[in-house]
């Protein structure tokens, strides 16, 4: 194991741009948490999920987000150091079309401590992540939103950021690597407003977002973020929810949004690689190893040609396994 760790560190430093600071935070499953409940704010710590999403924007009803702001804020400084279960903790903020992200940062602000994430719901363009950059220095001072190990969360939730999402992540990632603002580490599909916006009717094949879902992910992949899938609405349908969660893990989805905590031990087995894949990936890994041991440039391994994007597979799979089992996650 200690090998395969090492030979990880070699691929992290095969990257451009990788730091050993960005290390990788799991999200197989997001669960959301109106920050108008106290009752429920107060239970953050023992949530299982790999990520927990302190809620303001759609779970939050607009004569609470006053309340919601006042909680979260104080959450933030109350978990901070606070043992706790999950990977990552995030506020999710009212998006840059509600008119409602400035009010939301401003009491946000008051808290000593930054969220492990900042996730911003509702991106529909590159003015939008001008927007979002300038309202963030503004409430917060430009010292605390850069160069800290705060990261972003997106979602695209409209036909037209689908369209123009390359443009829109590409953006993301340029804007942390010219000024140092939140890195741009995962997005989400938001497939409610997505077929909202396209007069889809949901159904429980989910063929209706068949295309949106396929480039979404491949958006993703080609930008080397994670890409997180759409809800399973059905509370009462495990398999349901099992099928999907493999079938988004099999197209290249690396976690679900989940919407109860019952659901949350389904998506993240779901979402765990198997042995085999992980056995593929150590082993590539000590290659690689080899391979820059003896100063050799491009390899074969198990028959095929091995370049960047296979190395970043087996160097996600090693450092999702690793954080899980030193958690103790199921």
């Amino acid at each position: 194991m200690r090998s395969s760790l090492s030979s990880v560190r070699q691929l992290s430093s095969a990257f451009q741009g990788v730091k050993e600071s960005a290390r990788y935070v799991p999200r197989r499953a997001l669960l959301y948490v109106p920050a108008s409940s106290e009752k429920m704010l107060a239970k953050v710590p023992s949530i299982h999920a790999d990520s927990v999403v302190i809620e303001l924007e759609d779970g939050v009803a607009i004569a609470a987000k006053d309340t919601a702001r006042k909680n979260a804020a104080a959450a933030l400084d109350k978990l901070a150091g606070q043992p706790r279960k999950a990977f990552e903790i995030g506020v999710r903020v009212n998006s840059v079309s509600s008119g409602m992200m400035e009010d939301d940062l401003r009491v946000l602000a008051r808290a000593q401590n930054l969220p492990d994430a900042f996730m911003i719901p509702k991106v529909d363009s590159p003015e939008d992540l001008a927007y979002i950059f300038d309202t963030f220095k503004k409430e917060y001072t430009p010292s605390r939103v850069t160069d800290t190990k705060t990261r972003m969360v997106m979602w695209i939730e409209s036909a037209r950021a689908l369209l123009d999402m390359p443009r829109i992540v590409s953006t993301a990632l340029n804007l942390h690597k010219s000024t140092g603002f939140f890195k741009l580490d995962a997005v989400v599909f938001g497939s409610d407003d997505y077929c909202a916006d396209i007069g889809a009717t949901r159904t429980s094949e989910g063929l209706e977002n068949l295309y949106a879902r396929q480039r979404f992910v491949a958006c993703c992949k080609a930008f080397q973020v994670q890409a997180i899938d759409s809800v399973y609405i059905d509370l009462k349908d495990e398999e349901g929810l099992r099928k999907y969660s493999e079938q988004g893990r099999n197209w290249g989805f690396t976690g679900k949004q989940t919407i109860h905590p019952s659901q949350v031990p389904i998506v993240q087995s779901s979402f765990l690689p198997s042995t085999e894949r992980i056995e593929w990936a150590r082993e590539l890994a000590e290659a690689y190893g080899e391979h820059q041991k003896e100063g050799k440039g491009a390899f074969s391994f198990r028959g095929q040609m091995i370049d960047r994007p296979l190395l970043l597979q087996a160097m996600n799979i090693i450092q999702l396994d690793e954080a899980v089992k030193e958690a103790g996650k199921q």
